[in-house]
């Protein structure tokens, strides 16, 4: 499928392309363009296969930069960026900015860039949303509790996994609610028509990984639910940030059990900043921040219980026949 705008002003054709079938893509896609929008998979498909040539690109713009720089898109943006002009402009745009990250956009850009922030530069959620974290057992019957209770709203519920989106929605189909759902076991065109139907309230639930935290702009979203939190406080931040939008107000409700306490400390820090309240179920589990840190993953940390066995010194000795 390829979109085309036709230029409103000062003779700027905006062309936005999603590459589906390639062969008739190439027929398709204009001689000259003012501005190309795309994803990084797709537009170094379109370099490839000697379609798209970027080589007079001077203004470079990565929105979710932080996304597009971990270890999923880097070869991509590297190979893409790697294709336009040396004497280019670059403008970044996210609203978290981990330091890994970071040391890493460095790479493309001048030595002394540009920064603009808005509000602060800790990890910090949006105020217009009133966070709501629930330490529980088992997930099933306080989410039933919460879709009956905010039936008229527009609720987006957030899951980690693409077999418990399917699981969920199945769910709540059986318990007569009309819902839809998106994630990676979607084809483009079910995702588009899932989204559609969310939006116009025709399905006013709707069952989401995180391939819907970032850049989809989804308006009049009342509530979102965090079914299984995600790992990490980034994608946390990302995920409520779906509602509370152009200056409205939002609820996120999140589920925190014990397999999330690793990031207890992180979220707590996050509730504290936006001025809600702390529930004391979550202090339990301590409020120390993780250091050890993937780019995809987050902290990573072995539990070790106290009755576990003391460690033993054990010394060698230098003789060679040992």
């Amino acid at each position: 499928m390829l979109e085309l705008y036709p230029p409103k002003n000062k003779g700027i054709a905006l062309t936005s392309m999603h590459l589906q079938s390639p062969p008739d893509l190439k027929a398709a896609i204009p001689t000259l363009a003012d501005i190309v929008i795309g994803t990084p998979g797709r537009l170094k498909d379109l370099i490839e296969m000697g379609v798209c040539c970027l080589k007079d690109v001077t203004f470079g713009v990565l929105d979710e930069a932080d996304r597009m720089l971990d270890m999923g898109f880097e070869p991509e943006v590297r190979h893409i960026l790697g294709q336009t002009c040396s004497a280019r402009q670059m403008v970044m745009f996210s609203a978290t900015w981990p330091l890994l990250v970071h040391q890493l956009a460095q790479e493309f850009m001048d030595p002394n860039p540009v920064k603009v922030v808005v509000g602060s530069e800790d990890l910090a959620a949006n105020h217009d949303v009133m966070q709501i974290v629930e330490r529980l057992e088992y997930c099933f019957h306080t989410a039933s509790h919460w879709f009956k209770s905010n039936s008229r709203n527009r609720v987006l519920v957030f899951v980690l996994y693409k077999v418990e989106a399917t699981r969920v929605e199945n769910m709540l189909q059986k318990g007569g609610w009309k819902v839809v759902s998106i994630h990676g076991n979607k084809s483009q065109h079910e995702r588009t028509k899932a989204l559609s139907l969310f939006k116009k309230g025709t399905c006013p639930l709707m069952i989401a990984t995180d391939v819907a935290a970032r850049g989809l702009d989804i308006p009049d979203v009342e509530v979102v639910i965090n079914y299984s939190f995600p790992l990490t406080t980034e994608d946390y931040v990302h995920r409520i940030g779906r509602t509370g939008r152009a200056g409205k107000n939002g609820v996120a409700h999140t589920f925190f059990t014990q397999q999330n306490k690793g990031l207890a400390g992180e979220l707590v820090n996050v509730l504290r900043e936006a001025g809600q309240i702390v529930p004391d179920s979550l202090l339990k589990f301590g409020t120390h921040v993780k250091k050890k840190e993937s780019k995809l993953y987050g902290a990573h940390f072995k539990e070790i219980s106290v009755d576990a066995p003391k460690s033993k010194k054990i010394t060698f000795n230098d003789s060679d026949d040992e």
